[in-house]
This record gives C-alpha cells, sequence and structure tokens, in this order.
C-alpha cells in the first residue's frame, strides 16, 4: 500500500483555498492531477467530495472520511464512506489524498502507520483571486512535515506558472512503479 499526497498550494503562504474555492484556474493544474489520479482511489474529506462536479471524479474510486457515518454518497458502487482515518493504516491498495486541509495535516499528524510515502507538491506561483472571500485555507503544517521529514526525488517542473515536485519520506518503501505513474503523469502534455 502507498499514500500519495496531491496537492496545488499558494507559493507564498501555503493557502490551498479561500472558503471552499481553490483561489486561481490553471487548466493545466487541473489535467495533471487527473493524469495522476485517473484510475486510482482517492480520499477526499466531504467538503472537498462536495466540490466534485456532480459529486464524483470519473474513473476513480472515491473514499469520503467523514465522521457523519450516514452520509450519502453520488454513486454507491464507485465511492464510500469511512469514519475513521485508522482505517487506512492497514487497507490495500493505493490511496492519493486530495484534501482537504484538515485531511491533509490527520494524515501528516497520525504518526508513520498514515504518513504519506510521496508527496506531489504543486506550487501556484501566480496572485490569487481578489474575489473570493471567506477564510484563508492553508497546509503549512504540512509544508513544514515536507521539508523535515521527506526528500525531493524529481526535477522541478514548471507549466503556467506552477512548479510540480515529487517528494519520498525519508526511509519509507516506496514502489516503483507508482513513481514512474506520477513522474509519467506529471511530464505528459494533453
Amino acid at each position: 500500500m502507498t499514500k500519495i499526497a496531491v496537492w496545488c498550494r499558494h507559493k507564498d503562504d501555503n493557502i490551498i483555498g479561500i472558503g471552499p474555492q481553490i483561489p486561481w484556474r490553471i487548466s493545466s493544474d487541473f489535467k495533471r492531477f487527473r493524469r495522476i489520479t485517473k484510475g486510482q482511489t482517492l480520499i477526499a474529506g466531504q467538503t472537498t467530495y462536495e466540490s466534485f462536479p456532480n459529486r464524483t471524479l470519473p474513473e476513480r474510486k472515491i473514499m469520503v472520511l467523514t465522521f457523519d457515518a450516514g452520509y450519502e454518497v453520488s454513486d454507491k458502487q464507485n465511492h464510500q464512506v469511512v469514519t475513521d482515518i485508522n482505517y487506512f493504516k492497514e487497507a490495500e491498495g493505493d490511496f492519493y489524498i486530495a484534501g482537504g486541509a484538515s485531511i491533509y495535516k490527520a494524515f501528516f499528524a497520525g504518526g508513520n502507520a498514515l504518513m504519506p510515502e510521496i508527496i506531489v507538491d504543486s506550487m501556484y506561483c501566480g496572485d490569487l483571486n481578489p474575489e473570493l472571500s471567506g477564510p484563508k485555507i492553508d497546509i503549512s503544517p504540512c509544508i513544514e512535515a515536507m521539508k523535515q521529514k521527506y526528500r525531493q526525488i524529481s526535477a522541478d517542473y514548471e507549466l503556467d506558472n506552477v512548479v510540480t515536485t515529487v517528494h519520498v519520506r525519508k526511509g519509507a518503501f516506496v514502489d516503483q512503479s507508482v513513481l514512474k505513474h506520477i513522474i509519467k503523469s506529471i511530464e505528459a502534455e494533453d
């Protein structure tokens, strides 16, 4: 089993959202995320899940991590509710952690059994959308953990003002086929 955190954050302040919205719109970033996660199993919090168009993403299984055991998913065949993060300590398969901030933070605070082995760190280097209002959602604790406990293993891939790098947790066993899939997905062009 491999856990992979995939995010796009703002370079200057580690913001991933303002209120429930992503404060930039970069088509190539969405396409990269689609390529990396296509055919995979995603882990998303309830708010992130509800931000997906029609509460789904085609060609992916989605596990919704929520405290609400009665939460209704949009596709009972491909989506599942999980109420205890510890489920992922022993679960089989690869899991792509897609957010939001509280989900990222829970995995990083969960000790070695829950910490992602791989991080796909994308940094948006442009301006935030000034029209959005609401609380600024950041993942600074995750970035601090990344700086201390991970090492960068890829080149810097820059496209449309987004710099993407791949990091591996120091001392972690990493499935090479998963790494190859991620690198190939980042390098691909549509």
